[in-house]
């Protein structure tokens, strides 16, 4: 039989708490880590590439005529299809708008780009990957997904956030038809850069006007 033996003030801490603190420590860093920061910073980014983008001359785009609704449908492509990524597809659209080229083609070009490009996210979820998915944004938004299916998608498509990457994730990972969810990022997406480059397009006189 074993005895065990009181506790003594005296005697030093076990050498399990070190590994304990260690442990506690590693886990609020990862818990910071994965907080909300990271979608503010990544649409922070956005803004700023957006910004500059839209501060290049318009002649640049009227010179491109018809060759300027390709360059916003490749543009835009390759920016959507970055995951997590800051991009300058917002800017495309109102530049574009500002240019003179029709916003509601431009809107639906970069909805179809942004929509397609938004494969890669839902590729990721459905592979199994666990990218993203052990942080509570994740949690967060994939209750979203479960909850309300489509329409999640295409709020999160309709409003500049790098969330809409995390919700492809989900979707994939919980299997919703490809077709529905492809459907339900290009008409948030459409709507989004139709009213980016109507802004656009109104853009330069609100500010003769305001001044």
């Amino acid at each position: 039989m074993t005895q065990q033996l009181p506790d003594n003030p005296a005697l030093p801490a076990p050498l399990t708490a070190e590994p304990a603190t260690t442990t506690s420590l590693r886990q609020r860093v990862r818990a910071v880590l994965s907080g909300a920061w990271k979608p503010g910073l990544v649409l922070l980014g956005t803004l700023l590439l957006s910004a500059t983008l839209f501060l290049i001359p318009t002649d640049a785009v009227v010179r491109m005529g018809a060759w300027g609704y390709v360059g916003v449908f490749v543009l835009t492509l390759v920016a959507s299809a970055s995951l997590f990524i800051p991009s300058p597809a917002l800017g495309a659209a109102l530049l574009a708008g500002k240019a003179g080229l029709n916003p509601w083609a431009v809107g639906l070009l970069s909805g179809i780009a942004a929509g397609i490009g938004e494969i890669a996210g839902y590729v990721v979820g459905y592979s199994g990957s666990d990218l993203a998915t052990h942080t509570r944004l994740y949690q967060r938004v994939a209750g979203w997904v479960h909850r309300w299916g489509p329409l999640t998608i295409f709020v999160l498509a309709a409003i500049p956030s790098p969330i809409i990457d995390v919700a492809g994730i989900a979707a994939g990972a919980m299997r919703m038809p490809f077709r529905t969810y492809l459907i339900a990022c290009i008409m948030g997406k459409t709507l989004r850069f139709t009213a980016l480059a109507w802004l656009g397009r109104m853009l330069p006189e609100i500010i003769a006007t305001l001044r």
